[in-house]
């Protein structure tokens, strides 16, 4: 029986994993990419290089242009910070590479996506443990957002499908993610994560995303597949 699935798919580690994940648990995959007016196109490449590694149905990248707005290192001229290491991440609170609203309109998007294809489930790749302090990665947002788009769709308000919004990394570690990754069989060298990589596509190895990253990969005791400016 076809299991449709919408999952928000950046091309990064975490969305990466749960488009493996949704697979594993019997999904036919939709991807959902957006060209939002993010500071390079990198990440949309790694996107539809894990698209179709890992054969989804269907990939939609979406545009929108969030730079009208500005607000963020990554959709207006504002320098991406960059730490030596992730105590200074810590201590920043919510950074300035946090784009207002932004899982928000990706969630938007992703819900009028599911009840054109009739799923009823979405996948996303937040999570609470090792992350950037964005506000809208909290389990609570989850569960409002949840309750919304139940409240805001056809299917919902008629009764004849309930939307769940699946976060299966929520609770995990950098590493846990990684460690569940790996076993899935995926290839983490297609991905990219960081936020203010070179022409080349190689990651600035400083930036929070690439932090967290590296971090991931170090207590998983593996080597991260993806070039380094620094290496």
């Amino acid at each position: 029986m076809d299991r449709p699935a919408i999952v928000l798919l950046s091309g990064g580690l975490d969305s990466t994993t749960v488009l493996a994940i949704a697979k594993d648990q019997g999904f036919t995959p939709y991807a959902l990419s957006f060209r939002y007016g993010q500071r390079h196109s990198i990440e949309l490449e790694a996107a539809q290089r894990v698209a179709q590694a890992q054969g989804v149905a269907r990939h939609v990248i979406a545009d929108i242009d969030l730079r009208v707005f500005g607000g963020s290192a990554l959709t207006a001229d504002i320098e991406v910070p960059k730490h030596e290491s992730l105590a200074d991440v810590e201590e920043a609170g919510v950074p300035i590479t946090y784009v207002p609203a932004r899982n928000t309109i990706f969630l938007s998007f992703a819900l009028a996506f599911a009840e054109t294809v009739g799923a009823s489930d979405i996948f996303t790749g937040v999570t609470a443990v090792d992350y950037s302090g964005y506000p809208d990665c909290r389990p609570e947002y989850m569960e409002a957002f949840a309750t919304m788009a139940n409240l805001a769709t056809k299917a919902g308000v008629e009764g004849t499908s309930k939307i769940t919004l699946r976060s299966p990394l929520i609770a995990l570690s950098k590493a846990d993610i990684v460690r569940e990754g790996l076993r899935l069989g995926v290839d983490y060298s297609l991905t990219s994560s960081c936020y203010d990589p070179d022409e080349q596509g190689r990651a600035c190895g400083k930036c929070d995303t690439c932090l967290l990253r590296l971090k991931g990969f170090a207590e998983a005791g593996v080597t991260d597949p993806v070039p380094y400016q620094s290496a």
